[in-house]
């Protein structure tokens, strides 16, 4: 394969020589992705090869459903932060549910995207370079674990999509109301596609996100990097605590099926938000300190500017400091687990833009 001779060559060539063998997929009888062939009318499931560095290696499993009529090319990632479940659980059912004979375009799912977190059971970072995986995109085939994982993403899954949905939730530490983030390219075309792909995945609350890095290879996060190389996408958040509830779950099959709907994927009609409440701002606020955090208002309700949110103490009980809220808004999230470090999130406010 192109990829496996390319990776050889090492470092920034190998990137290069990709950006330049690895146009996105324009359709034909065969589906190509890593070592894998999948005809159309079919679908096959297997391994994506992250290589050994230093004697530890890893892969990323997925499943094609390649249609019988050519189509877009739909690629659904789970996983990159690997404590988030529903929407892992729910791409084992949406694998389950369509019929390739009857499907227009190729479904592309990442199920885990990254296997070493899930593993574990680690939260926000990798375990072998503790690295937040959606913080290293575009990646490096030479890098560590982290930055291995995202290049093969981007190689693999983004440049082989037309469209991408970067599916999370609400971390193992975090309790969090579902929501959809819009990242504002500036193409006002090419942003009323994600604005209507964000509509279609049927999650009332959408952040209007206009805080991404325009530099690819300083992309960050892996919607950010389909954005940055024309390809349309979102973030979907819902899930939280690290829950494998049904109502999460299905959330994230009732949006996937509806985005496959939206874009005449399968039959039907898609559900949009039928009255969308958009977030024209938002903002995290981070720890200043280690230790033990203590929220004061739960998820998804109204906060005042100058409102305290939650408190920290330190490890014998001090109290360290009254978190305030930045300004007036609905609490998108909150941490719902005792332990705070220097440097992490502790709530996002988002401000709710007015009619």
């Amino acid at each position: 394969m192109i990829l496996s001779i390319l990776r050889k060559l090492g470092g920034a060539l190998v990137l290069v020589a990709l950006v330049l063998a690895l146009p996105a997929w324009s359709g034909g009888d065969d589906f190509v992705i890593g070592d894998a062939r999948v005809k159309s009318g079919s679908a096959f499931s297997g391994y994506l090869n992250v290589l050994e560095k230093d004697g530890v290696g890893t892969q990323i499993p997925y499943t094609v459903i390649h249609g019988a009529k050519k189509g877009k090319v739909l690629a659904l990632v789970a996983g990159v932060h690997a404590y988030e479940y529903p929407p892992i659980l729910a791409l084992y059912r949406v694998k389950d549910l369509i019929d390739p004979k009857a499907l227009i375009g190729t479904v592309l799912m990442v199920h885990v995207a990254n296997l070493p977190s899930f593993k574990r059971r680690t939260i926000y970072y990798g375990p072998d370079d503790w690295k937040n995986l959606n913080r290293v995109f575009p990646g490096d085939l030479d890098g560590t674990m982290s930055q291995r994982i995202a290049a093969v993403l981007n190689e693999e899954v983004v440049k082989r999509a037309d469209v991408l949905i970067d599916m999370h939730c609400g971390d193992g530490n975090e309790a969090l109301i579902p929501y959809t983030y819009w990242m504002i390219s500036g193409d006002k075309k090419f942003d009323a596609k994600t604005r209507d792909l964000a509509l279609a995945f049927g999650i009332p609350h959408i952040v209007i996100d206009e805080s991404r890095t325009k530099v690819l290879t300083e992309s960050k996060y892996l919607g950010n990097t389909a954005i940055l190389q024309g390809k349309p996408a979102i973030t979907t958040e819902a899930g939280y605590l690290g829950r494998t509830d049904e109502e999460s779950v299905a959330r994230n099959v009732r949006g996937v099926l509806s985005v496959m709907r939206h874009l005449d994927m399968i039959d039907g009609d898609p559900a949009p938000a039928a009255d969308p409440v958009w977030i024209d701002k938002y903002e995290v606020v981070y720890s200043k300190w280690d230790g033990l955090f203590a929220p004061k208002v739960e998820m998804g309700y109204y906060v005042k500017q100058g409102q305290v949110v939650g408190t920290i103490t330190d490890y014998l009980g001090q109290r360290k400091e009254d978190v305030k809220a930045p300004f007036s808004g609905i609490l998108l999230y909150i941490i719902g687990t005792p332990p705070c470090n220097e440097g992490e999130p502790l709530f996002e406010v988002g401000r709710v833009k007015e009619k």
